[in-house]
């Protein structure tokens, strides 16, 4: 094993960057290694947006997630989810009530094992499953996800920072229908999705060639597409917005004045 390399991580080439791990990098987490740290500093120096961007990301996470408790939704898949650090889905879930149960789902072999590391002491609430989410019936079909998730109540589905990672060859609107159909009336749908720039500067595409190196090119996507995702889903209001602006709570978060982050962002029931 490579000097240094931890326990969970044997076996693992920690040589190529990880977006699982950049996204925990800039979050502020501990959980990266060199070569993701290097990528990611690669790509704070053309586009230093990237941190905040994570950052109001992350929060509208939370935000989500809040709001499908306060619609009586207690299960969560969170796919492409990374690693569950600091303001993590079942920390959120099971803080507001024991009956929740989240499954998380990465395709990162040392993002997977870190994460059940990390939940080790609510296994009986939250589990990992490692899976392509791009494979549905896998996904759906884990053991792991089929002893926590009741699909006769309501599940909510979370691709968060993950759907720009999917290109489209391989057919995203035909992934969201097949999450879709396999949970009942009251699920819910969560997405979070880069998008272009006010400005798409020399310095973004060089961001977004850097991002290449990793193990998912990053693909850009328009309102109209975002919006096209939620086909056969309720939006909520304020509907596909910029990061900032879905219902922003924090003191000081007026919608006017907040950072135009190039992210946008929905939750949507199924009818």
């Amino acid at each position: 094993m490579p000097m240094g390399q931890p326990p969970w991580a044997e076996g693992v080439d920690l040589s190529r960057p990880s977006p699982a791990r950049v996204y925990d990098y800039f979050l502020g987490g501990a959980h990266n290694f060199a070569s993701d740290r290097d990528l990611a500093e690669q790509m704070l120096t053309v586009e230093p947006g990237v941190r905040q961007w994570a950052a109001a990301n992350r929060s509208f996470l939370g935000r989500a997630v809040e709001h499908l408790l306060d619609s009586g939704v207690r299960q969560f898949i969170d796919l492409g989810a990374g690693i569950p650090t600091v303001g993590n889905v079942h920390d959120i879930a099971l803080g507001a009530t024991s009956d929740a149960r989240v499954v998380y789902v990465d395709i990162d072999q040392v993002a997977v094992t870190h994460s059940r590391h990390l939940v080790a002491d609510v296994a009986d609430r939250v589990g990992v499953v490692q899976a392509d989410l791009r494979k549905p019936d896998a996904v759906l079909g884990d053991p792991v996800t089929q002893r926590l998730i009741d699909f006769d109540r309501p599940v909510a589905i979370l691709m968060v920072a993950v759907l720009h990672f999917v290109a489209e060859s391989d057919e995203p609107e035909a992934l969201l229908a097949a999450y879709r159909d396999a949970v009942p009336s009251g699920s819910g749908l969560v997405i979070s999705h880069m998008t272009y720039p006010a400005e798409m500067t020399d310095q973004v595409r060089e961001s977004v060639k850097t991002y290449g190196r990793s193990a998912a090119p990053l693909t850009f996507r328009s309102q109209a597409e975002v919006e096209a995702l939620f086909a056969g889903w309720d939006l909520v209001d304020p509907g596909v917005v910029r990061v900032t602006r879905w219902r922003p709570t924090a003191a000081g978060n007026d919608p006017a004045t907040l950072p135009d982050i190039p992210g946008l962002v929905g939750v949507a029931i199924k009818p």
